[in-house]
């Protein structure tokens, strides 16, 4: 696959940036794409799913294993399958080969910590006693999903499979993508058997399932020209030529379908390590909505918040300061008068801080670098009850308003932010890599690193947070924290696009979402903990062609998320423009929005 200087893959569509080299053969572009899609779904059939495992549920209860045996179009289906939730991939044929120690029982005890198991087959696997008897036996004590692929003559040696059956009698690229997403429901399927096959799988026999969850396929699957397209590719390019940031991943979801995702640059400038679109990247303050204001939203919603009430109603340490009748919504609109910040690394003493841990430094801030325990308590909060209020009922940007905003969520909860949101929303959505404190779940290899800091840490910040007001509260705070990639991203907020739904889970209310998106203040453009559409238009924020219902939050370190509800949009922007040192050159370029302009221009000239 080509690639220019940029390691920007030349070819607009993200399907195939993914798939091309993992496939036997390189599958349709653009409309031709759309075509096969739909010969594909009108060929396609579920069986067995009197139980509707179809679509899987539950993501955060499932551990997924995926076996191919000769299905030549493996590699793209488990690329599919692991868009959704953690799939572990086993090739068959290691166990039915009769060489070494392995055999088809040994696959059934090496899949024992699994709970789901999906199977390929094609017509030539399914004349394999050894496979069937594998199915037959499994399908007794775990979930068994099977997806086939060939003729209908297959269906004779399947009478005794009880375990749902996705069927394509199409063979193709295509349709391996479809049937690995249909299984978690990113594609409907509508057809039922035109045909009788066997005694058990009879003329118009079959179930079908709805879209409940993203699907990953072309632009022109949207009405968009992938030409049109390429306008981002320039863009991006320009970025990294300018040394705005070393890399960078753009994501666009449109009518609830990923249509581009794709990755360019390196993750520093010393080209080594390419751009993933699967690297996690410090979000900065996307925290703010991400992770506190979801968390918000769900009390609010629940009747444990009110944003009406006073900072003093949740938190009585406020009591007696000039934060006692601070309203919640105050702080959610930032017109709470609480300062942008407090002091930092610049209040550190000596005393605060050790090379090694220990029960009286346990907070690791970086390797080498432990905080004393209770230094929040201590020494950030007394300041913050300290600080003056001197703009209260005007818009001040304020990162300390989200730092309440934590302490009062967990007051209520009884729960630390990083559990609850992980627990309430992350796993549940299918969400792999979103959370804090990435170290402790992933290699360093799949994260992005930020700022060389030279001032505080005096390290390049690898996994560590790079707001330091995050670092001191341990790496996890109201503002900011969270690491994630784009694909998470697009699955968060294509539910909050979807009024709360996805996956057939209701998450929120519609009009809670509603009432935290919309303009609430008459003194800024801000939603509750939301950013918004400017209506000074000579700003073009977040772009010069969003529309007013647009909503989302940007990041320090060079991150947007932006939700159009007019134009069904999720788009999501990834950098770490902080590295090796802080940088304007993005925002002076105007890479973010005029790349979501690009998106909008090729929206407008369909196909």
């Amino acid at each position: 696959m080509r690639k220019n200087k940029w390691n920007c893959v030349i070819p607009v569509l993200s399907l195939f940036v993914l798939f091309n080299s993992a496939c036997a053969q390189n599958p349709p572009l653009g409309k031709a794409y759309v075509v096969e899609e739909n010969l594909v779904q009108n060929s396609t059939v579920l069986l067995n799913n009197a139980s509707y495992l179809i679509p899987l549920q539950n993501l955060n209860t499932l551990k997924i294993a995926s076996i191919h045996f000769s299905n030549q179009y493996a590699n793209g289906f488990d690329s599919l399958l692991n868009k959704y939730s953690k799939a572990d991939v086993f090739n068959g044929n290691d166990y039915i080969t009769g060489a070494g120690p392995k055999n088809i029982n040994t696959l059934s005890a090496d899949l024992k910590w699994y709970n789901t198991i999906i199977i390929q087959l094609n017509n030539n696997d399914v004349n394999n006693p050894q496979i069937i008897s594998f199915i037959t036996q499994n399908q007794k004590l775990k979930n068994v999903v099977i997806a086939l692929f060939g003729s209908g003559s297959s269906f004779n040696k399947l009478n005794d499979v009880t375990a749902p059956i996705i069927w394509s009698e199409r063979v193709s690229a295509v349709s391996a993508y479809f049937s690995a997403q249909a299984i978690f429901g990113g594609v409907a399927i509508t057809q039922k058997l035109s045909s009788t096959y066997a005694p058990h799988y009879s003329a118009n026999m079959g179930f079908t399932t709805s879209k409940i969850r993203l699907q990953y396929t072309v632009p022109e699957d949207a009405g968009v020209n992938s030409v049109n397209l390429l306008a981002i590719d320039d863009i991006a390019r320009e970025a990294i030529a300018a040394h705005a940031t070393p890399g960078c991943v753009v994501l666009v979801a449109k009518d609830g379908k990923v249509i581009f995702n794709k990755a360019y640059g390196y993750h520093t400038y010393d080209n080594l390590a390419p751009d993933k679109l699967t690297d996690i990247f410090d979000l900065a303050s996307l925290t703010k909505v991400t992770a506190t204001t979801m968390e918000v939203m769900r009390l609010t919603e629940q009747g444990k918040l009110s944003m009406d009430s006073t900072i003093s109603a949740y938190l009585p340490i406020v009591k007696g300061s000039n934060k006692a009748d601070i309203l919640l919504h105050e702080l959610m609109t930032h017109q709470s008068g609480l300062v942008a910040d407090i002091p930092t690394y610049e209040k550190l003493k000596p005393s605060d801080h050790s090379i090694d841990s220990s029960a009286a430094y346990p907070t690791k801030i970086v390797d080498n670098y432990y905080l004393r325990k209770n230094y929040f308590n201590d020494v950030m909060m007394p300041d913050i009850l300290h600080s003056p209020l001197k703009t209260r009922g005007q818009y001040v940007y304020s990162d300390v308003s989200m730092v309440m905003m934590k302490e009062i969520s967990e007051t209520v909860t009884s729960t630390p932010l990083n559990d609850y949101v992980l627990q309430q929303f992350y796993l549940p959505l299918g969400m792999q890599t979103t959370g804090f404190h990435p170290l402790y779940r992933f290699p360093a290899k799949n994260i992005i690193p930020t700022e060389d800091d030279q001032i505080f840490r005096h390290t390049l910040l690898l996994g560590y947070v790079e707001d330091q007001t995050a670092a001191l509260c341990g790496g996890v705070s109201g503002n900011a924290g969270l690491y994630a990639d784009a694909n998470d991203l697009a699955i968060l907020y294509q539910m909050v696009l979807n009024k709360g739904v996805y996956g057939g889970v209701q998450y929120f209310k519609p009009e809670t979402v509603d009432t935290f998106t919309a303009k609430y203040s008459n003194i800024s453009r801000r939603g509750l903990g939301f950013d918004r559409w400017d209506p000074i238009t000579d700003r073009h924020y977040p772009s010069q062609l969003a529309s007013p219902q647009t909503y989302g939050h940007t990041g320090y370190t060079g991150t947007c998320v932006w939700v159009d509800p007019k134009s069904n949009l999720v788009y999501i922007f990834l950098s770490n423009r902080v590295n090796p040192r802080v940088s304007d050159k993005l925002s002076s370029l105007r890479i973010r929005p005029r790349i979501q302009d690009a998106v909008y221009d090729a929206i407008a000239k369909g196909l």
